[in-house]
């Protein structure tokens, strides 16, 4: 489900280190602490200069995924976490939209018509009402956990959820 990270980034981005360090965040930490995760799970990722707004990403992706094309939340983290890309930016996401097979003109219809902005105004509702504070945010029967996690935790929390093993 979508989640509004930070609703409030202007849709050119914001100069990554900047912001990092507004947050008393050490930008260099962040990055080798995200790229550690990443490359323990397998997952690509490189270190990127901006931020991006994601608003008019996550609209694409529910429009997407209504199409049954699931590739997209991989394009988008490809665009986002290796190649560095504005996924805010109206043309970059007409051609992540055509890299998974989408018409590149619907696509753009769908983000300049807003077509999908109350599918996702009531996602973010509901993460808020969970109490969702970050990104991802795992959740099973009224279990969860918050952050980027290892599969062991994962499946721990399948297993208090009661999930059952096969």
């Amino acid at each position: 489900m979508p989640f509004p990270l930070h609703p409030d980034t202007p849709p050119e981005g914001l100069d990554l280190k900047a912001y990092l360090k507004s947050r008393g965040i050490d930008p260099k930490a962040s990055f080798e602490r995200l790229a550690g995760l990443m490359k323990a799970e397998g997952l690509p990722y490189a270190e990127r200069d901006r931020t991006s707004q994601s608003r008019l990403a996550q609209e694409l992706a529910t429009w997407a995924v209504r199409q049954g094309v699931f590739a997209i939340h991989d394009a988008l983290f490809r665009a986002y976490f290796v190649d560095g890309k504005n996924i805010g930016d109206l043309e970059t996401l007409v051609s992540i939209a055509e890299s998974v097979g989408l018409s590149g003109d619907e696509a753009r219809r769908v983000l300049v018509e807003r077509t999908e902005r109350a599918a996702v105004d009531g996602d973010w509702q509901r993460v808020r009402a969970m109490g969702v504070t970050g990104v991802p945010t795992f959740v099973a029967n009224g279990y969860g956990v918050v952050g980027a996690q290892p599969y062991e935790v994962l499946e721990k929390l399948v297993e208090e959820a009661g999930g059952v093993r096969r």
